[in-house]
């Protein structure tokens, strides 16, 4: 998502960057660039006329210091005008009501409402909350069911409804439910249709009036871009919403719904959905998207996402392991690629990266390689025996044509996978010997996919 937006306005910037001040002239320059990038990420016109206003009424009253750079100072002004056009700040879910506090969630049919619904139990129930699912879509066929396969999968109580029940009735029983088995949280999945219509608004009206729910969530794909928005604001119209949740922000969108919503519909984005997975959701920040959409990065995202994933007693185990001088061996060297595999595999780990550092890694790296080249290394390493994962240096001919046929790869495969780990155990000798700066310098080049 956003990479056209991102180039463009870099080479906004950078063009700024070569002036002495900012005049009228290059500012109306740099703006009219700048509403055609954000035209061209699909961004409503309202907002990006909006946006122009702000960010050029800014920058001709400011005072720029001699120290920084127009270049600089604008990007320091679109920064914090994204930052306030989607925001300011993140917006957490309202859970304060007296227990069980009621989610309510709503959006079209394939927005992703149910599978959303099963990720935010997932987040909610990783903060010791005991949350209740529940479906009251009696329309789509299997809707009951996926709920219940995904509750199933995480280990979260799911509501027994019936295609055969009516939704409010479904309402009541579940409440009621909660409340005997002390749930912290009711999450509740209702209908979709392929467009808004009477029918709907009339079931979603009656189901809220009933719940009372302390969150009304709309969940839209961020691929519809201002489509999305325009029927989130319909909603909205017919029902008091209280947040956004975006999903499928990891594929081809361009940006315009997470940039809109906010101004169009007066209500927060309160999560993204980043992925397939259970776990690929996390809390909206405006300011690291508009530091990502200027290609700074989100390298606190980053930060967080491996403190969340990566096994902390591993590491420490893996750094007591070297540091003692002992053998990195290749079931070490799997367990890193796991760690990897964890926070989103490659191509997610470079999404967060600043924008100089990513066009680095581009050269070397392809996203997609780099995962697949991770599945690879793992099925070669789990047909090894365990013998020859702690001794590779026993690994020849007869055992690499074994392992291959095992694993569905080449004999190639193994040879480059075996230079991949020699590399990576040079420089874990580095380490041990407190050769850091030496390892550093050694590491670019020598990880997974590379080209």
């Amino acid at each position: 998502m956003l990479e056209n937006l991102t180039d463009k306005l870099q080479s906004i910037a950078r063009k700024i960057t070569g002036q002495s001040r900012f005049t009228e002239e290059n500012i109306s320059d740099a703006m009219r660039e700048v509403r055609i990038a954000l035209i061209e990420a699909d961004v409503a016109l309202p907002v990006v006329k909006f946006f122009i206003e702000k960010v050029k009424e800014r920058a001709l009253g400011a005072d720029v210091l001699k120290s920084v750079s127009p270049g600089d100072a604008i990007i320091k002004i679109v920064q914090d005008e994204l930052t306030e056009l989607m925001g300011p700040e993140s917006s957490p879910l309202n859970l304060s009501s007296k227990p069980p506090s009621i989610i309510l969630m709503a959006g079209l049919q394939g927005s992703g409402k149910t599978t959303t619904s099963a990720k935010l139990a997932k987040v909610l129930s990783d903060q010791k909350k005991k949350v209740l699912l529940v479906s009251a879509d009696v329309y789509r066929p299997a809707a009951i069911d996926q709920l219940k396969t995904l509750a199933e999968s995480l280990k979260i109580d799911c509501f027994d409804s019936s295609i055969k029940d009516k939704p409010v009735n479904i309402a009541k029983a579940s409440i009621d439910f909660a409340k005997k088995h002390f749930h912290d949280v009711v999450i509740f999945d209702t209908a979709g249709r392929t467009a808004v219509d009477i029918e709907m608004m009339k079931e979603i009206k009656a189901l809220h009036k009933e719940l009372h729910p302390s969150e009304t969530l709309f969940v839209v794909d961020a691929m519809q871009g201002q489509d999305a928005v325009n029927t989130a604001k319909a909603f909205n119209d017919a029902l008091e919403l209280t947040g956004i949740i975006l999903t499928k922000v990891d594929g081809d969108s361009r940006g315009g719904a997470a940039l809109s919503a906010k101004h169009i519909i007066g209500k927060p984005i309160k999560y993204v959905g980043l992925s397939e997975k259970v776990t690929g959701i996390e809390p909206f920040y405006p300011d690291r998207l508009a530091s990502r959409i200027l290609g700074m990065g989100d390298i606190v995202g980053l930060v967080e996402e491996a403190q969340k994933n990566i096994d902390q007693k591993e590491a420490q185990k893996l750094a007591e392991k070297v540091q003692s001088g002992k053998n990195f061996d290749l079931e070490d060297f799997k367990n890193q690629i796991m760690q990897m595999k964890k926070m989103g595999g490659v191509g997610a780990l470079m999404d967060k990266m600043p924008a100089q550092l990513m066009g680095q890694a581009q050269q070397k790296i392809n996203p997609e390689d780099g995962d697949k080249s991770l599945i690879q290394i793992e099925a070669i390493i789990n047909s090894m025996t365990p013998t020859e994962r702690k001794e590779p240096d026993i690994i020849k001919a007869k055992r690499k044509i074994r392992i291959a046929e095992g694993s569905g790869t080449k004999v190639q495969d193994i040879n480059r996978l075996l230079t991949q780990y020699e590399q990576m155990r040079k420089m874990m000798k580095l380490f041990s010997k407190g050769g850091l700066s030496k390892m550093m310098r050694g590491f670019a080049g020598k990880f997974p996919g590379m080209r």
